[in-house]
């Protein structure tokens, strides 16, 4: 099987490399995906499977039946939203809509899936069990297009296919060299939150601060005492991210003004601490700018949670990536502070999120996700498709040993 299911991604790699540079080309924003759902369904359409469409706003479903359809079932996941970024790469293929980018990779999630339902479609009368193809919407945006598709029941049993064992979403890595994949078992990445904080005074001369209440004074104390929360509040095991990125005084060099506002993000890879901080920061805030005379409105927006590998699956699929890859290419990954909407999933069932290296030193390719350089090696596509169909097919067949 693992030669059929590497000749096959093989066979398909230049469609695969066409699909993605279609997609990279064509980048919609998140719960704006309509002609990037559109294609994914045609494409699907194309091979045989029969798509539902429209699911939480722009997802796309195809079912792959092998032998024995409802003997059990396990699910892949691709994300299908851009980044609101100006590409800056001059290819071929550089984004055609203006402001928006597939700087995260998402392209070659979908491509990949892509490449795996022509694979296992090939392949469905060697394989018992269905595989769930989930093209989801929306996940670089709250609530996230995972929650939502939930909730429509993607991962629910219904008459036709029973509900998804284990789900498996794959990412591209440009840490990693093209030809690795990393795995993590347990706690891999962290949950997010966004922090909006307007702190309210009294405007004024600059001359005459006396006169007023100084927001900007009150928002420098608050920043500081917050990071206080993370360096002499937060457990020492547990790994937490505070962090303002914005910070807006509307005054000028001699004009105090009324209010600041900042926006920031807080992260941990623990659910408990998660809710306990926001309660801490909330008050040291709140207690700050009434203590200085001013007020302060704290808002948070609370936003994944962490994202978990379930350890048991992690391991098996590590396994056979060795198999596919070889062992000396299959990398154990360190904690990851970004986040990730995969994480619900990984709340209703069985989950394993892993990535894919897309690096190439040697071409150049090494620019980070969410850069307006960020490319891949397209070597990785082979591995993308051809690693993923092979994981699906072993987790149907329970072969672990």
């Amino acid at each position: 099987m693992k030669t059929q299911i590497q000749h096959l991604a093989q066979q398909y790699y230049e469609q695969i490399v066409l699909d993605r540079r279609h997609l990279h080309a064509h980048p919609e924003l998140s719960f704006k995906e309509k002609e990037t759902a559109r294609y994914i369904a045609e494409r699907l359409k194309s091979i045989g499977l029969s798509p539902q469409e429209n699911i939480a706003g722009h997802g796309v479903v195809a079912v792959i039946e092998g032998k024995n359809p409802q003997r059990q079932c396990v699910a892949l996941r691709a994300d299908i939203d851009a980044l609101p970024i100006i590409e800056k790469n001059e290819v071929p293929y550089k984004s055609k809509n203006e402001g928006v980018m597939h700087a995260c990779g998402h392209d070659v999630h979908t491509a990949s899936l892509l490449g795996v339902a022509q694979i296992l479609q090939d392949l469905r009368q060697e394989f018992e069990g269905s595989v769930k193809l989930i093209f989801q919407p929306a996940e670089e945006v709250f609530p996230g297009g995972a929650s939502l598709m939930i909730k429509e029941g993607v991962l629910a049993a219904n008459s036709h296919t029973p509900a998804p064992k284990s789900i498996i979403g794959q990412h591209v890595m440009p840490l990693l060299e093209v030809g690795k994949i990393g795995f993590r078992e347990g706690v891999y990445m962290a949950s997010t939150d966004e922090i909006y904080v307007t702190v309210k005074g009294k405007g004024g001369h600059g001359a005459m601060p006396e006169l007023g209440i100084d927001p900007v004074l009150i928002a420098s104390h608050i920043i500081i005492a917050l990071q206080q929360i993370i360096s002499r509040n937060t457990p020492p095991k547990i790994p937490a991210v505070l962090t303002f990125g914005k910070v807006i005084a509307q005054g000028a060099t001699n004009i105090i003004p009324n209010e600041v506002v900042l926006e920031g993000t807080f992260r941990t890879l623990s659910e408990e601490w998660r809710y306990e901080a926001h309660r801490r920061m909330k008050k040291m805030a709140e207690s700050i700018a009434e203590g200085m005379g001013g007020g302060c409105e704290f808002n948070i927006v609370v936003g994944y949670p962490s994202l978990k590998n379930d350890v048991a699956l992690t391991q098996r699929l590590k396994y056979f990536a060795q198999e596919y890859v070889g062992k000396e290419n299959v990398i154990d990954l360190d904690i990851w502070m970004a986040a990730e909407d995969f994480a619900y999933y990984s709340q209703v069932t069985d989950a394993c999120f892993y990535r894919l290296g897309t690096r190439n030193e040697a071409k150049g390719i090494t620019s980070g996700v969410h850069t307006n350089t960020f490319d891949i090696d397209e070597e990785a596509l082979k591995i993308g498709a051809g690693l993923m169909a092979w994981l699906a097919v072993k987790e149907l067949a329970g072969a672990f040993y």
